[in-house]
C-alpha cells in the first residue's frame, strides 16, 4: 500500500514507519511545510506527484495540507500527530494547545481528505485510554462509557473529529493507546535511570492501575488495523494484563536487579506537576484490549515481565 503518516518522528510513528517499510509498503511522511522549501508558501509551485517529494508531504497542523492533491493515490493514512500531553505544565494555554493539536488538526485533515477525488480507503487515527477517565479497580473495554475530565473530553472530541471521513465511506479505526513501553523513549526510558540509581518508587498510594503495551505489540496492532478490512471503530491498544503502579514498580526494580526506592507522595507530585500529576500519574485506568482479542490478535508480550525483559535486557 501507499501509506501516509503524521507523527512519524515520535516513538510509535518511527517504529511503525520502519515496520511498514520493511514489509514493502511505500510510505510518505507528513512533515511541517513552514521553512522546508522556498515553494512551501507557493502551493502552485509544488508538484502534486508523490514521487517528487521524496517520501514527504507538506502539511501544517494549524492550516492543514499545503497541497491536498499530493494525497491523491494514497491508500491509507495513519494519523499520530499531537502535542505531547506532558510537554509542559497544564496552564489554560497549554491545555488549549493540546486540544487544538488533536481535535482541530484532525478535523482539518479529515475534511481535506474527504475532498479528494479518491480518498484513502483506511484512516487509523490516534486516541487514548484517557477517554475512560478515572476508573479505579473497574475493568473497562471499548464499550465502556466515556469518562470525565480534561483528557477524556479531548479524546472524545479527537475521535469525533474524524466524522467526515466515515460519512465519506472511509474506514476509520481509532487506536486508544495506553502507556507504550520501550527502552528507546517514552515513560519507560524516562524512569529507568531512576530505578538504576535506586530512586524509583511507587507514585502516591501505588494502587492506581496502569494499562501498558509493548512498543512491538503497539506497532503490530496498528499494522493489523491497516490490513484488516473489518477493523472499524475504537480499539484499546493495551496488553491484557494491566497492573497497579506498585506492581509495575516492583517488577521494574526486579528486572533491573535493584531495590524499590522511596515512594513519591501525592502532595509532592501535585506540587511539581499540578493538575497533570493527577491525570497522568495518579489516575487509574484498568483497560482491556477486548476487541483486539476477540478478533484473534495475539500479543507477543502479554505480561509485564516479558515486556520489561525484552526491552531492558537486550544483549
Amino acid at each position: 500500500m501507499k501509506i501516509a503518516m503524521s507523527g512519524s518522528s515520535g516513538l510509535v510513528g518511527n517504529a511503525l514507519l520502519k515496520s511498514l517499510q520493511g514489509a514493502g509498503h511505500q510510505t510518505f511522511r507528513l512533515v511541517r511545510g513552514a521553512g522546508r522549501t522556498s515553494s512551501a508558501h507557493q502551493p502552485d509551485g509544488i508538484s502534486t506527484q508523490l514521487s517528487s517529494v521524496s517520501g514527504e508531504i507538506l502539511w501544517d497542523p494549524k492550516s492543514g495540507l499545503v497541497v491536498p492533491k499530493q494525497m491523491e493515490g494514497i491508500d491509507a493514512v495513519v494519523h499520530l500527530a499531537g502535542r505531547g500531553i506532558a510537554s509542559a505544565r497544564w496552564t489554560d494555554d497549554e491545555k488549549r494547545c493540546i486540544r487544538d493539536s488533536r481535535v482541530a488538526a484532525t478535523a482539518r485533515l479529515a475534511e481535506q481528505l474527504t475532498q479528494l477525488d479518491s480518498p484513502p480507503r483506511i484512516v487509523v487515527s490516534a486516541s487514548a485510554i484517557g477517554i475512560y477517565g478515572e476508573t479505579g479497580d473497574r475493568i473497562v473495554s471499548e464499550s465502556s462509557a466515556v469518562g470525565s475530565g480534561f483528557l477524556a473530553s479531548v479524546a472524545k472530541d479527537w475521535e469525533a473529529a474524524t466524522g467526515a471521513l466515515s460519512q465519506r465511506g472511509v474506514r476509520v479505526a481509532h487506536a486508544r493507546f495506553g502507556i507504550v513501553l520501550s527502552s528507546e523513549g517514552g515513560a519507560l526510558a524516562k524512569v529507568t535511570p531512576l530505578f538504576r540509581w535506586m530512586l524509583g518508587g511507587r507514585l502516591g498510594s501505588g494502587k492506581q492501575y496502569w494499562s501498558w503495551v509493548a512498543l512491538e505489540d503497539c506497532v503490530r496492532a496498528l499494522v493489523w488495523m491497516l490490513e484488516n478490512d473489518t477493523a472499524v471503530g475504537a480499539y484499546n491498544v493495551v496488553a491484557p494484563a494491566p497492573v497497579t503502579n506498585a506492581e509495575f514498580t516492583k517488577q521494574l526494580a526486579a528486572v533491573l536487579n535493584r531495590p524499590v526506592g522511596p515512594p513519591a507522595p501525592k502532595f509532592a507530585l501535585r506540587l511539581a506537576m499540578g493538575e497533570m500529576a493527577d491525570a497522568l500519574l495518579l489516575s487509574s485506568c484498568r483497560a482491556m484490549p477486548e476487541r483486539l482479542q476477540a478478533a484473534g490478535f495475539r500479543f507477543k508480550h502479554a505480561d509485564l515481565q516479558s515486556c520489561l525483559r525484552a526491552e531492558l535486557l537486550r544483549s
